[in-house]
């Protein structure tokens, strides 16, 4: 057991001098950077960009027409809706009307859509569009205290002032007459919130049981922008590309982190085009789980040995040669003058296309939410691309460690944010101390209760440590270590994540073997990889099922598994596995809205392809 604790080294008196809540963070943004680009987003085939002040003065009306609703403080609005320029504006607007954001992600199911709001007990909700707003209609009844529903695409009809669903424009005009008649309201309101005051309720997608609502305050959102910011990682130079779930965390704290820098964000939430748009928006940054890089590392690897031939052997060269030179740099060695010559040739001819993928002008990557693979990490490095882990949860407004640009370790997820603190508690437990914690759990007192200690720290459910100079390394969920029938601990996370550094087909990898007296694993192939394999192997047209079940990929995947097994330990090997005939979808219900696996649910509907694994 260890009571070890780290904090950085940046002065944390900052953290006394916060903006108050995140209302008057907005506003002074709009202040000091009035005609600089805030937002840009997709317009059909083309890009359009508003300035901050243009942001500003919709925001205004929207949470002026939030007023004359009579929304009144810390009451919840809602809002069930994919990632877009549209999303930022409500929960702006929420914010400066001195409510409470409550994010439902747009694939949540109708049930869950109607618990969470009434659990929250929304008084207002943005509804993306008919199929959003369909779910509220079938389940009114059991709303009763939504007074209004506003729609950014869906369909309206008759009179805002009457109408149970209204349009974004109908409540900006709403806010405009009550603007004329209440002139300085939205500011009034936005000065009058409180630090403490409640801003968030982000129910967690979890992994088990029904999603709880974690309640996040004005400050939390507040200090979580500052604390980057006054690390000089960011400045209003910079240009985030912004894909993730805004229902989640990690995607709603880079917007505090905007707020706090200055910089603009392009924004589209359609997953699909993520490398598309990084092509055409060409970002410094962006932030992502560790899926998406793992699926462009295994996209770009397939491409290359579908071309073969000298492409593939420079292609191959190349990495052994970056990676050479990493690992000599990190020992503080010196490169020999060949080595160097090489890595500068093959950096034209390899990595500078590798780089060109992703926009050309990407400074680092922010990679959260789930581990990334220390060597696919590795790889992004040796082309050039550094990919920085953060650590953090829901719990802890997203963000509690990060690696900075020019002071990161690999493989760990970097150093406390100032002005917070990480320590290890008992059985290796991670520990979260700092303004960015949350209030509790809404209307769990008992869930409160069990995760955070009189004293102030939340229980983070993770395993970890801390190094000598206070860098923390996550190892995996307290829950998902599991013991052999032999008495031999195993990591899961650890294992999956490298078959998916192994094998560049691979979707997901899931290990079982609790009080078993040996590992096994059900596997998920990429349909996309697996599409563009079937291409090159006489399979073009087969369905994902036919194509998994070939003897052929049943023979690639069995000649990972054993590579696989060369890197771990006796007890950890992968004995007996079986590809699955779909991959894990979050439609399906296996992968929350966040893209982390729910274990259990995979495990039951898989339990007699399990058991049988040991009959």
């Amino acid at each position: 057991m260890s009571a070890q604790a780290s904090s950085t080294s940046i002065d944390p008196s900052f953290v006394d001098h916060l903006t108050p809540n995140v209302a008057v963070q907005f506003l002074d943004r709009v202040a000091a950077s009035a005609d600089h680009e805030a937002f840009r987003f997709p317009r059909g085939e083309t890009w359009e960009s508003v300035t901050w002040r243009q942001a500003g003065d919709v925001v205004e009306r929207l949470a002026a027409g939030l007023l004359s609703l009579g929304l009144e403080s810390e009451q919840r609005v809602g809002i069930a809706a994919a990632t877009r320029y549209e999303w930022v504006l409500a929960d702006l607007a929420v914010m400066c009307a001195a409510g409470a954001t409550t994010t439902v992600y747009p694939t949540t199911n109708a049930d869950d859509t109607t618990y969470i709001l009434s659990d929250a007990e929304c008084r207002v909700v943005f509804a993306e569009d008919d199929e959003q707003v369909a779910k509220l209609v079938a389940h009114k009844a059991e709303l009763p205290h939504v007074g209004k529903v506003v729609t950014f695409d869906g369909r309206t009809d008759g009179d805002p002032a009457n109408d149970w669903v209204i349009g974004l424009d109908d409540l900006a005009k709403l806010g405009e007459a009550y603007l004329a008649d209440h002139p300085g309201i939205v500011e009034t309101t936005a000065r009058s919130i409180a630090p403490d005051q409640l801003a968030t309720l982000i129910y967690t997608s979890g992994t088990t049981g029904r999603p709880k609502g974690v309640r996040l305050l004005h400050r939390s959102w507040v200090y979580e922008g500052t604390a980057i910011q006054v690390q000089n990682i960011l400045d209003e130079t910079d240009l985030q590309f912004l894909w993730l779930p805004m229902a989640h965390s990690f995607g709603k704290v880079l917007l505090s982190a905007q707020l706090a820098c200055g910089f603009a964000t392009a924004i589209d939430g359609r997953v699909d085009r993520i490398v598309d748009n990084l092509g055409v928006v060409k970002p410094t940054f962006m932030g992502a789980a560790p899926r998406i890089f793992e699926k462009a590392y295994a996209r770009i690897i397939t491409m290359q040995a579908a071309e073969g031939g000298v492409k593939e052997k420079i292609f191959k060269r190349a990495f052994e040669v970056g990676l050479k030179v990493d690992e000599l740099k990190r020992q503080g060695r010196s490169v020999p003058f060949l080595l160097n010559l090489q890595h500068g040739l093959f950096d034209k001819l390899v990595f500078s296309k590798v780089r060109e993928r992703f926009g050309g002008r990407v400074r680092f990557f922010i990679s959260g939410s789930a581990a990334l693979n220390p060597e696919i990490g590795a790889w992004f490095h040796a082309a050039g691309i550094l990919i920085l882990e953060g650590y953090g949860m829901t719990e802890n407004a997203a963000g509690a460690t990060v690696n900075h640009p020019d002071d990161y370790k690999m493989g760990t997820v970097g150093p406390p944010l100032p002005g917070a603190e990480v320590k290890i508690g008992e059985n290796d437990e991670v520990m979260l101390r700092g303004p960015h914690i949350m209030a509790g759990y809404h209307n769990l007192p008992e869930e409160t209760a069990k995760t955070l200690t009189e004293d102030g720290w939340l229980h983070t459910g993770d395993k970890g440590s801390l190094d000598a100079d206070g860098f923390l390394t996550i190892t995996g969920r307290l829950k998902e270590l599991f013991k052999t029938s032999g008495g031999k601990y195993v990591a899961p996370p650890a294992i999956e994540s490298k078959f998916k550094a192994i094998c560049p087909y691979a979707s997901q990898f899931l290990v079982f073997g609790s009080e078993r007296n040996f590992v096994s694993a059900l596997i998920t192939l990429d349909p996309d990889a697996m599409a563009g394999w079937a291409e090159e192997n006489g399979m073009a047209g087969a369905s994902y099922t036919d194509i998994v079940r070939s003897a052929a990929v049943q023979k690639m995947v069995g000649e990972y598994v054993e590579e696989l097994n060369g890197k771990l330990n006796r007890w950890e090997t992968i004995k007996k596995w079986q590809i699955l005939d779909h991959d894990l979808t979050i439609e399906s219900g296996e992968l929350t809205p966040s893209m982390k696996v729910k274990r259990n649910v995979v495990e039951d509907r898989n339990k007699a392809l399990i058991e049988s694994f040991y009959a």
